[in-house]
């Protein structure tokens, strides 16, 4: 099962497929890490907060 690789939370295949870099199975950051972008082969704190 997919999983992000930085909480740890479960996502589902077409997340994964979507949004993991390319061949790789487990995406880096997920809609449960809030405040957290992927930038380049890094993740890092947003610089503003999102709003939901």
């Amino acid at each position: 099962m997919p999983e992000c690789q930085n909480c740890g939370s479960f996502v589902t295949t077409a997340y994964a497929r979507v949004f993991a870099p390319d061949g790789m199975d487990h995406p880096r950051v997920c809609p449960s890490c809030e405040d957290m972008v992927r930038d380049g082969a890094e993740v890092r704190q947003a610089r503003s907060p999102r709003n939901t």
